[in-house]
């Protein structure tokens, strides 16, 4: 009798845990679920208190968070905060977004989508013209 090695392989999901698919389930304002720091939080409730608007908080529901709330650079407060509202802990890979990878690998943008190329062009253009007002 062959034994079935391939269901006790794949890895179970502990109790208390929440994977990107359950994750995903929960992107609208009636349910909303977010990724910070490898916890599973439930902001549903807090929509209609966040100070930035629901908007910001439904763009980025349903997956990882981290990035856009830390750069944001939220309160000490806004952080005492989301231990009300904390589901579990994340469990599984987190696939990363399209444009992350494409400006990580690409350069000529940053992180926030800024175009990097755009400083020393503004600052050359700058030198340029306090040198022709001058001469």
């Amino acid at each position: 009798m062959a034994e079935s090695s391939t269901s006790t392989s794949s890895p179970v999901q502990p109790e208390g845990t929440y994977s990107l698919e359950q994750l995903k389930e929960h992107n609208t304002r009636e349910s909303l679920w977010m990724l910070l720091h490898d916890k599973v939080y439930d902001i549903t409730a807090f929509m209609d208190e966040h100070p930035g608007g629901d908007e910001v908080l439904i763009e980025e529901a349903g997956r990882d968070a981290t990035e856009a709330f830390e750069d944001v650079g939220h309160s000490d407060e806004a952080r005492e905060m989301l231990p009300k509202m904390l589901l579990g802990d994340f469990y599984g890979e987190k696939k990363s977004k399209t444009k992350k990878s494409v400006s990580s690998t690409g350069g000529s943008t940053s992180s926030s989508g800024f175009p990097i190329w755009v400083v020393p062009v503004a600052l050359v253009a700058a030198f340029l013209a306090w040198r022709v007002f001058l001469a």
